[in-house]
């Protein structure tokens, strides 16, 4: 896990924002173009419903060679290709698909997450909507945009009246365990919302459009570009300090009762073999 406290090595983050941005439109353009393809090439990963298609792999490809390209000596870290060492101090964490399920069934919301670590600290995030053109961006410092406007988050005055998106595993044992959480949690909040990209989910809380989230079992590069966004939105974000742990970003007018209230139901029946 990183701290947005720490003294990072003097690197253009503008740059790599920039750098981010330009790959995370081209990327968005092969995914968006070459669905119908994808779609006929699948396969599975832990479950039979963990689906990764032929453009997950692709368009990781296509980010990793362009990287190769422009920042050789970076390290790279993608859902779908083994991690590539790196000797500047500067690690580029990559999902080619966030969303991929919604990718295979057609619908809008998945989306292309980048962020970047600069000796071990998130401080750049990129998440592109192919569907939408929709492009979130932050640099640690800079605040936080959509496209070229400024975000930030809401401020629920209770948690009564918090809209709280989330996610579920893909095991059914899992999922049995988290929506036994949800169901708790329906009496407390105004309603949930489960949309299907973490990376989205997260600026959704960023721009107001959702109040909250959290999720467990995610991974760094599902969370990864969105906690950079959503921090520079002013959002309360609490990130695991372990691969599949607890993600949550909420309004800070209401994070303490949410936070109070979904760690007060995480058992250990929630974290179930996976």
């Amino acid at each position: 896990m990183t701290s947005p406290d720490r003294t990072v090595a003097t690197v253009d983050l503008d740059h790599l924002c920039s750098l981010a941005r330009t790959l995370g439109r081209q990327a968005a353009d092969l995914v968006k173009a070459g669905r119908t393809a994808a779609v006929v090439d699948i396969d599975t990963k832990s479950d039979p419903t963990d689906v990764v298609t032929a453009m997950d792999r692709a368009c990781e490809a296509l980010l990793r060679e362009r990287l190769a390209e422009l920042r050789p000596g970076d390290g790279v870290h993608g859902e779908e290709h083994t991690e590539s060492e790196g000797r500047t101090g500067v690690r580029w964490i990559i999902d080619p698909i966030d969303g991929t399920v919604n990718y295979l069934y057609g619908l809008e919301n998945y989306s292309i997450s980048i962020a970047v670590e600069v000796d071990g600290d998130l401080v750049v995030g990129v998440v592109t909507k192919p569907a939408t053109g929709e492009q979130f961006h932050a640099v640690r410092g800079g605040g936080a945009f959509l496209d070229d406007w400024p975000i930030g988050c809401s401020a629920p005055t209770d948690l009564s009246l918090t809209l709280l998106a989330t996610g579920f595993g893909y095991l059914p044992s899992r999922r049995a365990a988290q929506g036994a959480v949800v169901g708790a949690l329906l009496a407390e909040v105004r309603d949930i919302r489960r949309m299907g990209s973490a990376a989205l989910d997260l600026c959704n809380v960023a721009a107001g459009r959702v109040d909250a989230y959290y999720e467990w079992g995610t991974h760094i590069w599902d969370w990864a570009a969105g906690a950079v966004i959503c921090r520079e939105a002013g959002v309360d974000v609490r990130l695991p300090e372990d691969d599949e742990g607890l993600v949550v970003a909420c309004a800070p007018s209401v994070s303490s009762a949410l936070n109070d209230a979904i760690r007060s139901r995480i058992k250990p029946e929630w974290q179930v073999p996976h």
